[in-house]
């Protein structure tokens, strides 16, 4: 028998136990239910309604979405839950308007992969899943608005991301407004004149497909042909954000190689700057700001031009323009679009035989090298190796500023996914670019003089000299000289000059690439998209939205081997004919044609793109939100510039991913006049994690935590000897815990707490199950001080607490109280225990009024008995919405301090004063105690230091 069950539980009857507990909790959680008492109003257009809920501070408190996994939740899960919980309960009771829900973000790969595996329908298992999750989330006493709940994959929810991706395809990223305008304003300009077309044709003369093209380079939402990453063991493309460091998938762990499909983006990159910018003004931890300043990347830098005879120009981006006369080679990436336009048909003559890497032309050594490169991971790609891979494309290009022709390589440490995906290369003073040049015996100019001994000769150096604090040397044409100069003057000058010559121009770059959109999945949002004949994109009008998801006979993406490059998409969608092909009036005049749907499905990401928006307005089916009720909850105000959601509570691992998009997905509905806060989350906090031992056998194999013996500080697994470190919770490695065990063992309350006091929230903690016993004892003791356990009754007298017990109660109140707002709940917890310890101390029957503000004090952390004993104490009103207590200032503050007197910097007296005393009594006080005056033995005071009302210190002469 269990601690929790000792023979103690049924000699008191009215104990407070686990089952006492479970029953308690049941009760008021089918309560809260019944009487919606944690539904928040909305404004309403009633101006009397309107003005009461003005009055009163709003609170729009978040967690991040979770995804109903099959596993359910462990203790791990709930912390940031209830952590929000306990803030909100104590907005509430602080007088706040509290808007508190928590939805599930459905669509994604793990049910679709489960329905590959089992045939079940992803919706089916994604459904079930929710239930498990809603009951295991509903016995913890979470005090959500229900009404405000929703999943993704509800048509009424999704209709309305597949709204905003027709906002986004219809809109444009006006660089003069700063802002995003409707795509018709664009062809207004193009029809009147104002913005000429690309090659000065008038836009009547343009065909219905030349002016798609035209617009698909302006709009936010956009298909194009461009190097993507190919996962084609996931069957899939993904995103940047969704490829590990090391080149593989995050789900799954396969290889992605570069690879160019047609795909969806997303124009983020349009909005970089404001994304980078407005990062100041939120109330984010500054090592998710740091991260999300890194992946956006801003550089200033210089765009130039180097001509290419017969093929335009190659375009480079560099922050060392001032090296731009050391430039001895250019390089491309290989999946550059310019590498078939340079490429001659056979190697020049006298091409040097490293260059060609053994092949007979150059469109053979260009193809076979870039398969090579097709099968690396950008990192593998940019790894400082030293051995040094490409070949030559055949083709010379000019040096703008010495005229000198240089040859242009593919290599594969150049990417696409920065700058413009071509390098002018200047070995001297870069180390990748000194390694290649070694490699490929490519002559090498030093035009920043070096600060060692080595000398400007090249040929002697071993490595590459780099530096910002140095004069450039050689650099000089007829018509600009840089010789002289130190690093950021010949940058000023040298960008000047190429801006006058028509060269290029100083410009800033950003690590930030447009975000890929496209999944060759089932399980996501059908685009909104239709093809006409032409292959012209069309979007779907309002009215015909939502546009569900049909049925398929086969789940599954087509996957390939995971290590060939060379294959490509087909999703699920495309083997439903009868929904791709359609004939479709659209309302454009043009009357019913045949169109062919968009057979790709949006990512994940998607939904949880707005969600936060429609938590306010769930059940409006004629607009995203209601203006008015966007206001009131996410509007800018004071301290909130840019507004969004008061508090935002999740893990620190989406500090690009999806607060990224979330953020580009709100400037453009803000910019576009939809919503009025042009940020979706204001302040951001990041929980720790709770952390569980994982036991490994001698094969590294798990096995069961709890089947695990410690013998004198040795773990075994029946019998055998086994190893133990920290790590994640989780049910592969076999030392998940549920919540579900915990509440049946002590009860929600007591979970609550231990999760609450085992450290700071936003620090990692490991579980232990033997220290829950801690809290549940808290909870006896508090129940015990209220409530007889022979007979049940409350025990509470209607009389004044003495003045030590009030003292401890106000202490306490304030502690709480501020430790509630700041979100130090294990400091909080720390103090109510020392609370009720002092009354058990105390010992005899409560004060009336100690007892109703120990409760109130409580309630937050543990709601359910709370809730019990304020229903006990003879209230018939909730406890969730009564005041917090509010502490008396005279009672906080200590009656007496204790104050040290030093003499010689020695301690002699200590005197037990008022913490109001001034110096100058205290000064007084000082010089005549005993002890003191023993201590100076008549000898003259040179100085007395004090420091009301905690030290005097007295200097002899």
């Amino acid at each position: 028998m269990s601690e929790t069950n000792s023979a103690v539980d049924v000699a008191a009857p009215h104990r407070y136990t686990a089952a006492m507990a479970a029953d308690i909790e049941a009760r008021w959680q089918d309560f809260w239910d019944a009487h919606g008492t944690y539904e928040a109003p909305n404004p309403t257009g009633d101006l009397a309604g309107d003005a009461e809920l003005a009055a009163r501070p709003k609170k729009f408190i978040m967690d991040m979405f979770p995804y109903p996994s099959g596993a359910g939740l462990h203790v791990g899960h709930p912390l940031g839950y209830i952590a929000t919980d306990v803030f909100a309960r104590h907005q509430r009771m602080t007088g706040h308007n509290v808007l508190h829900t928590l939805g599930f973000d459905a669509f994604g790969l793990p049910a679709e992969q489960y329905a590959v595996q089992t045939g079940t329908h992803p919706r089916a298992s994604t459904e079930a899943n929710m239930v498990n999750m809603k009951s295991q989330l509903r016995r913890l006493g979470l005090g959500h608005d229900k009404r405000r709940s929703f999943a993704t994959i509800e048509a009424e929810y999704y209709k309305w991301t597949q709204w905003i991706f027709l906002q986004i395809f219809n809109s444009w990223y006006d660089t003069e407004a700063d802002r995003a305008r409707p795509i018709a304003d664009l062809v207004a300009q193009f029809e009147n004149g104002e913005r000429p077309t690309p090659d000065g044709r008038d836009w009547s003369g343009l065909s219905a497909a030349e002016r798609a093209d035209v617009l698909g380079e302006y709009r936010l939402a956009y298909a194009s042909d461009a190097p993507v990453n190919w996962s084609p063991g996931l069957g899939t493309v993904l995103a940047n954000e969704e490829v590990t460091a090391d080149g593989r998938s995050e789900r799954g762990n396969f290889p992605v190689f570069k690879a160019k499909l047609r795909q969806w983006n997303m124009r983020i990159t349009a909005y970089a700057d404001r994304l980078l910018n407005d990062l100041d003004g939120l109330d984010w931890p500054e090592a998710i700001k740091l991260q999300q300043r890194n992946w956006i990347g801003r550089s200033e830098g210089a765009r130039v031009d180097f001509p290419v005879d017969g093929a335009g120009d190659i375009t480079v981006f560099t922050t060392r323009q001032d090296t731009l006369f050391g430039a001895t080679y250019m390089v491309l990436a290989p999946e550059h679009e310019l590498v078939e336009r340079v490429i001659p048909a056979a190697w020049p003559e006298g091409t040097h035989p490293v260059w060609t890497g053994g092949h007979a032309s150059p469109a053979e050594a260009v193809t076979a090298y870039r398969k090579q490169a097709a099968a690396k991971s950008d990192v593998e790609r940019q790894a400082e190796a030293k051995d040094k891979t490409g070949v030559f494309t055949g083709a010379y290009a000019t040096n703008p500023v010495s005229g000198e022709k240089v040859p242009v390589f593919i290599a594969d440490y150049v990417l696409m996914g920065y700058g413009t995906g071509a390098i002018m290369a200047v070995p001297a003073h870069d180390a990748r670019d000194f390694a290649f040049a070694r490699a490929f015996e490519l002559p090498m100019r030093c035009v920043v003089e070096p600060s060692d001994d080595r000398g400007t000769d090249t040929s002697t150096w071993d490595d590459a000299f780099a530096s910002y604090d140095a004069k450039l040397v050689n650099s000089a044409n007829e018509e600009i000289s840089l010789d002289g100069l130190g690093v950021v003057d010949a940058k000023a000058k040298i960008t000047e000059w190429l801006k006058a010559k028509g060269l290029g121009e100083g410009t800033v770059n950003f690590r930030l690439r447009d975000w890929l959109f496209s999944r060759q999945r089932y399980w996501g949002e059908p685009f909104p998209i239709v093809y006409d004949e032409d292959g012209i994109a069309h979007p779907l009008p309002e009215s015909m939205l939502p546009l569900e998801l049909p049925e398929v006979d086969d789940y599954s993406p087509r996957t390939f081997d995971p290590e060939d490059a060379d294959t490509q998409p087909e999703t699920p969608l495309s083997r439903n004919a009868d929904w791709v092909n359609v004939t479709l009036d659209l309302g454009d005049g043009n009357g019913p044609k045949k169109y062919r749907r968009e057979t790709n499905t949006m990512p994940n990401w998607a939904g949880s793109c707005w969600y936060e928006l429609r938590y306010l307005d769930p059940n409006n089916d004629r607009k995203l939100v209601d203006p008015a009720i966007e206001q009131y909850w996410m509007g800018p105000r004071e301290g909130q510039p840019t507004g969004g959601v008061d508090l935002y509570v999740g893990g620190a691992e989406h500090a690009v991913l999806h607060l990224l998009y979330a953020r580009f997905w709100s400037k453009v509905l803000h910019d576009l006049g939809h919503i009025s806060s042009a940020e979706p989350f204001h302040k951001l906090y990041n929980q720790g994690m709770i952390q569980a031992f994982v036991y490994r056998d001698s094969r590294g194999i798990a096995v069961p935590a709890a089947e695990v013996e410690e013998r004198a500080g040795t773990f075994y697994h029946q019998g055998e000897k086994v190893s133990r470190v920290l790590g994640k919770m989780g049910k592969s490695l076999k030392n998940a815990v549920t919540p579900d065990e915990i509440c049946a063992e002590y009860g929600a309350d007591t979970l609550r707490l231990y999760e609450m006091a085992m450290g700071p929230l936003d620090v990692s903690r490991p579980w232990d199950t033997r220290a829950v016993v801690g809290q549940y004892r808290l909870l006896q003791r508090l129940w015990r001080n209220i409530v007889d356990e022979e007979t049940g009754e409350v025990t509470v007298v209607d009389t004044e607490p003495g003045e030590d017990t009030l003292r401890a109660l106000h202490k306490a109140i304030d502690g709480v109280g501020q430790d509630m707002a700041g979100m130090r709940f294990n400091t909080a917890i720390a103090k109510v225990t020392e609370l009720n310890n002092h009354l058990t101390k105390v010992g005899g029957p409560l004060s009336r009024s100690v007892a109703e503000r120990l409760v109130l004090l409580v309630a937050p952390l543990a709601p359910h008995i709370a809730e019990e004993l304020w229903r006990r104490l003879g209230h018939t009103e909730s406890v969730v919405h009564q005041d917090f207590p509010v502490a008396d200032p005279a009672y906080v503050v200590d009656e007496t301090v204790t104050c040290v007197v030093q003499v010689k910097g020695k301690v002699k007296a200590r005197l037990e004063i008022s913490p109001s005393i001034s110096d100058e009594d205290l000064e007084a006080l000082a010089l005549a105690d005993p002890a003191v005056v023993a201590a100076l033995d008549g000898a003259g005071i040179r100085k007395v230091i004090v420091r009301a009302p905690k030290l005097v210190n007295i200097v002899p002469a």
